[in-house]
């Protein structure tokens, strides 16, 4: 099975991050986790990036706030799709900062931006890419979402029935 990295600039991100490590064992998806800074260990970020696509990595997610370089660096040195969150942090422009950061990619380094602190969300994209691929995981995402929509439809019958409707 394809394996997912989920990656950080600093332990700060983690409470943000966890969302998509959370995830992505809830669909059963291995993930391996690690801060990696693109500020303050650039030599670890580059190396582990031009050799993500060698370990079994299908995709990584790299959160990052203030500046918010990382996804982008790490998208500059693999081959791999990366997942960007941007983290609203004590050093952030409300966010945006990350945002546009992560957001505003030239031409031929793409990055898939999520909401800011969507990290959820990337992992759930994450899982799609690795599912496009492995069968078992596409199941797992179909019943994912069908659970969403059961989740929805439970939620309106209820809303339906404290007004009188049926």
């Amino acid at each position: 099975m394809s394996k997912v990295a989920v990656i950080m600039g600093s332990t700060s991100d983690l409470p943000v991050m966890q969302d998509a490590i959370d995830i992505l064992k809830e669909l059963n998806i291995e993930t391996e986790v690690d801060i990696v800074s693109a500020h303050r260990t650039p030599e670890k970020m580059a190396s582990f990036a031009a050799g993500a696509h060698t370990r079994g990595f299908a995709a990584i997610i790299a959160g990052a706030g203030g500046a918010a370089h990382l996804p982008g660096m790490v998208a500059s040195y693999t081959p791999l799709p990366v997942i960007g969150v941007p983290v609203k942090s004590s050093n952030s422009i409300d966010g945006w900062d990350s945002v546009l950061s992560i957001l505003q990619m030239p031409g031929g380094v793409p990055v898939a931006t999520v909401a800011l602190n969507g990290a959820r969300n990337a992992g759930i994209l994450a899982a799609q890419i690795v599912g496009s691929a492995n069968p078992e995981v596409l199941q797992r995402i179909i019943a994912f979402k069908e659970g969403l929509k059961t989740k929805v439809e439970k939620g309106a019958a209820e809303v339906r029935k404290q007004f009188g409707q049926s």
